[in-house]
């Protein structure tokens, strides 16, 4: 589709009436302000490819974070009957399980100001970031196996972390179904070094306070308080996922000749979710989503440690516990209510984030009766908010909210911008130590090259589908 037509239905949602091959209409959760950058972006025309899918069921969805992506857009959710349906590589994307996790310490902001230039350094000593980083952490083939099943789950059993972290992980860091015998030799390699590195582009690891709050009960179940120093670690699967996604794109373009899919887009490219192609993914796809959780929680104990170096603290006097942690580019088999029955269904997100409402099982114990806590990171100089799944997303995306600020210009623009600037020290002089592997990185990843993410997070509360709790300010950051 070269274009597509936008009737508003309330001041916070767009759809695209179902024509042509759409089997759908197409969703979009968006202000009238945004709605015209996004429409330039020309994601509105992959949300309604998307809808061209077998077995897509309501509609194919998108978050105010919007924009372009491999063949699905990135802020692009869809759900897929059990039986009729498919999965989509490019309904998760490359960076599989890339998502969040949220750290709260015992200290304040003045406790940690004094100290942070020496925090960002040690942070920075104790985490491999960059293009292709390795770490000190290298497993034997048997071992990373043994990560591919069990997740975060093998992390903390090795000593990063403790079975309390692991509550409150989305699945509790674990997903079943890995099944390595379908990864390649290729991605094997590339995961066996990558293990607790934090990689390049948007991904970063930032330390920061609680800057305001807006639902003082929810903050207090979550354990928030104002002036509480945190940490967003914010990576993903690292080469590993990247090749297990480039593993099934050649796999996936055959299946759809073979099974006589006819597509908008070749990099919508699918197999039947009950396919033998579409369970190899499925058991790839998992391997990937453990690899980033163990990913993740190698790097909060690292950021522990980081901490106690800097700050010469005991780990209690510091504290850093895990508040929760998302995941943003993944496909789940997960239960919802479809016109008034519940179906099983087969739902992608990428870039965006599950936001299950009060009540869901999923839940852990502490979180049951405020909703699942989302997390959204904006950009390194300005704001990230801590949200909670609300009745909407239940009702009408699948349980779903958008995932970060979303990127406003290219990164090549961003660099363009950027050029004979000094980026470090004009967030130096915001009061945001930062600290990267190249300047390369810094221009591409300058606050301006994103949205507000205070614009997006509204847009989703307006609609209903997740509630603010509270906005973090950055202190120091280190990216790839």
């Amino acid at each position: 589709m070269s274009e597509v037509k936008l009737r508003k239905v309330h001041d916070y949602l767009w759809e695209i009436p179902r024509e042509g091959g759409m089997r759908v209409p197409a969703r979009i959760y968006a202000t009238q302000n945004m709605i015209e950058a996004i429409r330039n972006d020309n994601a509105p025309v992959q949300a309604a490819n998307v809808a061209h899918l077998p077995g897509i069921v309501k509609h194919s969805l998108a978050m105010p974070d919007i924009h372009w992506g491999y063949g699905f857009p990135i802020g692009g959710v869809a759900a897929f009957d059990l039986n009729k349906g498919v999965i989509s590589p490019g309904g998760v994307g490359y960076d599989i399980n890339c998502g969040v996790r949220l750290l709260a310490s015992r200290l304040n902001r003045e406790q940690v100001l004094p100290k942070m230039k020496e925090l960002v350094q040690a942070l920075f000593r104790n985490v491999p970031t960059g293009v292709g980083a390795r770490g000190d952490l290298r497993v034997s083939h048997a071992v990373e196996k043994k990560v591919l099943r069990d997740g975060a789950k093998w992390a903390v059993k090795q000593g990063y972390g403790s079975e309390d972290d692991l509550e409150y992980v989305e699945e509790n860091g674990h997903i079943a179904g890995a099944d390595t015998s379908v990864v390649s030799k290729r991605a094997l390699e590339r995961g066996r070094s990558q293990l607790g590195t934090l990689g390049s582009g948007n991904h970063f690891l930032e330390v920061g306070y609680v800057s305001e709050i807006y639902d003082s009960e929810i903050a207090r179940t979550l354990g928030l308080e104002l002036d509480q120093v945190t940490v967003i670690i914010h990576c993903g699967s690292r080469g590993f996922g990247h090749q297990v996604c480039d593993d099934s794109l050649g796999v996936m373009n055959r299946a759809v000749q073979k099974y006589g899919i006819d597509l908008p887009d070749r990099q919508l490219c699918c197999a039947p979710i009950d396919s033998p192609e579409g369970q190899a993914y499925l058991g790839a796809m998992r391997c990937a989503v453990n690899f980033a959780f163990a990913n993740r929680q190698v790097i909060a104990q690292w950021t522990r440690d980081a901490f106690q170096e800097a700050l010469h603290l005991s780990p209690n006097d510091i504290g850093l516990r895990v508040v929760y942690e998302v995941a943003h580019n993944i496909a789940k088999f997960e239960t919802h209510e479809v016109d008034g029955r519940k179906m099983k269904l087969c739902v992608h997100r990428k870039g965006a984030t599950r936001a299950f409402a009060a009540g869901s099982e999923e839940l852990p114990p502490a979180y049951k009766n405020i909703g699942q806590p989302v997390l959204i990171p904006g950009d390194m100089g300005r704001y990230s908010y801590v949200l909670v799944g609300a009745a909407g997303a239940m009702a009408e995306t699948f349980g779903s909210t958008c995932h970060g600020a979303g990127r406003a210009m290219s990164r090549k623009k961003a660099k363009k911008v950027a050029s004979g600037r000094a980026i470090a020290r004009e967030l130096l002089d915001r009061g945001i130590y930062v600290q990267a592997s190249s300047r390369r990185t810094l221009d591409e990843e300058i606050p301006e090259a994103y949205k507000d993410v205070t614009d997006v997070v509204d847009a989703c509360q307006m609609a209903g589908i997740s509630k603010k709790v509270a906005q973090l300010r950055p202190l120091g950051c280190i990216k790839g």
